[in-house]
């Protein structure tokens, strides 16, 4: 493709210098799809890998088969064979180096767990197949196998699901911590408890982190051994089906966490030496361990690992259903240093030579793919260089990616909250900070995600309400901390929410302000799950003062998602002014108004926005949120006439405005 006919470039003239790093990045995607899958064939026939490797019913009985090039012998062994090595069990080596054997029907039988024992010049070991679909720890030996999965086929009850994406509202979530007990939780208890709190929350998406089974629980789920097996401590994979299953029935897309940036390092486990050899699915030099996750880094430049993980990618979509994915991890992938200790400054830092042209294609691929079996597939991209045309379609010169997380946002709430005091707090830089956005890419704009819970940092409501929410948060505690920190909490959501052009994304428990730290079962805590799990009991309870937090998240999240098309309209400044520290914009019908001030109350400010007739829809003043009540919700607001701005049809919107507050006005039409 020729630069002149990609939008980036058109859309961003700044880029035009770049543009044969762009043109260049584009055409590399489209000669290794020609190369994958010949110049007719299409990437959903080529990912197949998952249906030709691992174990699969025939009809005369089992294959199994294994790519494992540098292996010279691989015997399967399992509760079919007592755990013993027997020759009817060897693999025979075919093309390719793929090894295969053919059972009977009677030889292996759903449920058997097994392993194989892999040789190599020089060594053998115990691995656990790549492409196995269950894996399973043993609670005695603490060991993995893979385990012989072939059920009655999951019959579905919703056969077709379109997410809603208009707004994209994301209920981010794990399911082994999304429980009040003080253990691992189960996808059916979160089918059963949580999807309805979600649903009624209002939210329209889950994001499920940890799905890929994992060896360390505390990894969150990003250090994966294998990439085709949901984790089973959460339980079986009929039991993920039914709770994707039951989400849809909700009317809740279900986008998950998926790990193709790097692998564990385990080799018992997972893929680190699987027939052997250090170069297998990873570099086999300087660039094998990542330097900062003590982890393995992909080999993008080898076909048979872009099998693996497209194949990957097509065997959550259909095998379970999943609405999409939010890869993690992307700007590890862009870059040979992996984005660390670079600032990114400025254009030339995305293209100075220190890109991964591997790992771009690959990504491309993914995103193509993707949208190829199922065009309404939602693909976010976890990646904080700000590197052009992440989320810009494959065919207008981008990655593909449909959004990208908004990362400096909740790196923009932090600093102010440590370093700069509430009277210095400058509308002019919120709203700057939460609009400042390539105009041809969408974000997922968020004040705090999974990241800022853990252990090391804090949550915002912890810093900013900190030990007294120990001892302050009954309802008639009027303790000025907790109403500092409450009013702050909801204004801090609503002017991040609701100047989305994308998508919003809240982790669990934060809408109603989850106290303390994610702290996983660990040697240091004495493997205790008491900060690994959501104390949903605080927000229903009626003497505590979480619930106002959690019914202001409600309202506003069905203010926003009431709207059709909300993250497209235009968000127009209508007043900021520093010195007051008030903010107002307008949305459509609503106008959106902040004073930020922690002790000025404003009678009449004056606002200029469209004549008409307002109507208060939301204010965080509000007693049912834990406020004062000191805006009259049932006042309706007309503007005043002013002979200057009439000719751009602009009036005097006058309003009180008490410190700390935020309001939501809506045009009455005539």
């Amino acid at each position: 493709m020729k630069k002149k006919t990609l939008n980036i470039l058109k859309n961003d003239p700044w880029l035009e210098p770049y543009a044969g790093a762009i043109v260049g990045r584009h055409n590399d995607a489209v000669n290794k799809e020609i190369e994958l899958c010949g110049p007719d064939g299409k990437l959903d026939t080529f990912a197949n890998a998952h249906n030709y490797f691992g174990i699969h019913r025939t009809a005369d009985g089992w294959v199994f088969r294994e790519w494992a090039p540098n292996a010279t012998a691989i015997t399967l062994i399992g509760d079919f064979s007592r755990w013993k090595v027997m020759k009817k069990y060897a693999l025979k080596p075919k093309k390719n180096g793929v090894w295969e054997l053919k059972f009977k029907p009677d030889d292996i039988h759903h449920g058997d767990f097994y392993k194989m024992i892999v040789s190599w010049e020089g060594g053998s070991g115990e691995r656990i197949p790549a492409y196995a679909t269950r894996v399973v720890q043993d609670e005695n030996t603490h060991l993995f196998s893979a385990q012989v999965w072939s059920p009655a086929p999951y019959k579905w009850k919703v056969r077709r699901f379109r997410p809603d994406t208009r707004p994209l509202l994301i209920y981010e979530c794990h399911i082994g911590m999304a429980q009040e007990k003080e253990g691992i939780g189960s996808y059916t208890e979160f089918r059963d408890l949580v999807l309805p709190r979600i649903a009624a929350d209002g939210y329209n998406a889950i994001q499920i982190m940890a799905i890929q089974e994992h060896p360390y629980y505390g990894s969150f789920g990003y250090h994966v051994s294998s990439f085709y097996a949901p984790s089973s401590r959460f339980g079986t994979p009929e039991e993920l089906k039914s709770l994707i299953d039951r989400a849809h029935e909700l009317g809740i897309a279900v986008i998950m966490d998926i790990v193709h940036s790097h692998a564990v390092k385990n080799e018992a486990e997972g893929l680190g030496r699987l027939d052997g050899s250090y170069n297998q699915y990873f570099y086999g030099d300087s660039r094998r361990e990542h330097p900062a996750w003590d982890s393995l880094c992909f080999d993008y430049g080898k076909n048979d690992v872009i099998n693996f993980l497209l194949s990957n990618c097509k065997y959550w979509l259909q095998e379970f259903r999943f609405d999409g994915f939010r890869f993690d991890g992307v700007t590890s992938m862009l870059y040979y240093n992996h984005g660390l200790g670079q600032a990114f400054g400025s254009y030339d830092d995305y293209y100075n030579g220190g890109q991964d042209a591997n790992a771009i294609t690959y990504l491309t691929l993914a995103n193509k793919l993707i949208h190829e079996i199922n065009p309404s597939a939602i693909t976010i991209a976890e990646e904080m260089s700000g590197m052009p045309g992440i989320a810009v379609p494959f065919k207008d010169g981008g990655i593909g990616f449909d959004y990208r997380m908004a990362m400096g946002i909740p790196d923009y709430w932090i600093k102010t909250l440590k370093e700069r005091k509430d009277e210095d707090w400058k509308p002019t830089s919120i709203f700057w900070e939460l609009t400042n956005r390539r105009a041809d890419e969408k974000t997922i704009s968020y004040v705090e995600s999974h990241d800022q819970a853990l252990v090391g940092d804090k949550t915002v409501i912890f810093r900013l309400i900190d030990k007294d929410m120990y001892w302050h948060m009954m309802k008639d505690d009027d303790n000025m901390a907790v109403a500092r920190g409450m009013a702050l909490h909801k204004m801090i959501r609503l002017v991040t929410a609701s100047t989305i052009n994308g998508g919003y994304l809240n982790f669990m428990g934060n809408e109603f302000g989850h106290p303390e730290w994610i702290d996983f079962p660990r040697e240091g805590n004495g493997w205790s799950y008491k900060y690994a799990r959501r104390q949903w009991d605080l927000v229903d309870r009626e003497d505590l003062k979480y619930m106002f937090l959690n019914a202001f998240d409600n309202d506003m999240i069905n203010i926003i998602s009431g709207v059709y098309n909300f993250q497209s309209l235009p968000v127009v400044k209508l007043w900021e002014k520093d010195d007051d520290q008030v903010l107002a914009y307008m949305r459509g019908d609503l106008v959106f108004v902040f004073n930020f001030s922690p002790v000025k109350a404003f009678t009449g400010y004056g606002i200029l926005a469209p004549a008409g007739e307002y109507e208060v829809v939301l204010s965080t003043d509000s007693p049912k949120y834990g406020g004062y009540g000191n805006i009259d919700e049932n006042v309706h607001h007309l503007t005043q006439h002013d002979p200057v701005y009439a000719p751009v049809g602009r009036e005097w919107l006058r309003l009180y405005l008490p410190p700390r507050s935020a309001q939501v006005l809506r045009m009455k039409k005539s």
